[in-house]
């Protein structure tokens, strides 16, 4: 039952003791610490945004509509501008991200009112509609075959790039650098499965490399890996991680230069250096997400059976895969030469 005295709470206070109950289920296992750190970031912002200092009780459906525009203009700080503009110009949140922003805000609502820091939840008051806040389709994620050639390409070039002469030996993370790209493309893990990876979850069974992954339900899948990708994991096994291995983290896969495990948020930096390697009219921007929908739609393009990509992904409904198929330029020409009953032209 919701108690019947509403406390005042300024948005700033709400969103601390929010972050603190979140952390706290994160200790006793009942939410997952990639969801947590969701919440925790998503109410933080939500305070930023509607002011820290206002009374949580006061706010009405129309503050929150104007929280979600402005959260929708708000800079996507993973992923750089292309211009020299500066943070003006830079990439504002996909659909996607406002979709999670709004969720976060439902969550943080229902246990404001259940908890009586609102007397009526602001969000059932929401009138502001996806095309207004321009997430109504989703921008394309997926790369071309040429733009996805293009990224791997030049991660693969990393594993035999020149010392660079500005950085020293024991910070050199090209290797790394090409690993986390080439696991993003090819297997297509979630961000928070690839910074949670051990060197134990790699295993050799029947002359294939394997990556066990533990994903954010608390099962496990094994996936092969390319040899591609099995020669870049073992040249940083051998060469890349020795050198960044400070003692710290004896188990991660993925260090930074500092020794510690790499964290989510690192990860588009490096996918960005990489970009950066890439010729210009094979380049796009992307993020770790849009590499696994490009898993994804290539995998499925390639007539790759749908359970096997399920099982890739890590998904345990076949019609989840139907949001990371995008169509490509091409495959209806393609599906057509090779008609099963015309036979391949």
């Amino acid at each position: 039952m919701r108690p019947t005295d509403v406390q005042r709470l300024t948005v700033g206070e709400a969103a601390d003791r929010y972050a603190q109950m979140v952390r706290a289920k994160t200790a006793t296992g009942a939410l997952a610490p990639g969801t947590a750190e969701v919440y925790t970031r998503d109410v933080h912002t939500f305070a930023e945004l509607a002011g820290p200092d206002r009374v949580l009780d006061d706010l009405s459906g129309a503050d929150v509509d104007e929280v979600l525009l402005k959260f929708a203009a708000k800079p996507d700080g993973r992923r750089r501008s292309p211009s020299p503009a500066g943070p003006a110009s830079a990439p504002r949140q996909s659909p996607s991200s406002q979709s999670r922003f709004r969720r976060s805000l439902s969550a943080f609502f229902r246990y404001a009112a259940i908890t009586g820091w609102v007397q009526l939840n602001p969000m059932r008051a929401v009138t502001l509609k996806p095309k207004q806040r321009g997430g109504l389709r989703a921008e394309r994620r997926a790369l071309t075959v040429e733009q996805a050639d293009g990224l791997l390409g030049a991660a693969r070039g990393l594993v035999e790039a020149p010392a660079d002469p500005g950085r020293r030996a024991d910070q050199r993370t090209e290797l790394r650098d090409a690993l986390v790209v080439l696991l993003l493309a090819a297997v297509g893990p979630r961000v928070s499965e690839l910074t949670r990876a051990n060197t134990e979850d790699f295993f050799v069974n029947d002359g294939t490399r394997y990556w066990r992954i533990f994903d954010k339900g608390g099962r496990t899948r094994d996936v092969p890996l390319p040899r591609a990708v099995a020669v870049v994991l073992d040249a940083y096994l051998a060469d890349g991680r020795p050198v960044l291995d400070r003692g710290r983290e004896p188990k991660a896969l993925l260090l930074s230069w500092r020794g510690r495990r790499l964290a989510r948020g690192d990860v588009q930096g490096v996918i960005d250096r990489v970009l950066a390697r890439v010729e210009p009219e094979r380049r796009r921007s992307v993020t770790p997400h849009g590499l696994r929908h490009t898993t994804a739609t290539h995998l499925l393009a390639a007539a790759t059976d749908m359970d096997a990509v399920r099982r890739v992904l890590g998904h345990s409904d076949l019609s989840t895969l139907g949001r990371y198929r995008d169509e490509l330029p091409g495959e209806l020409e393609a599906a057509m030469r090779v008609h099963p009953l015309l036979g391949r032209e």
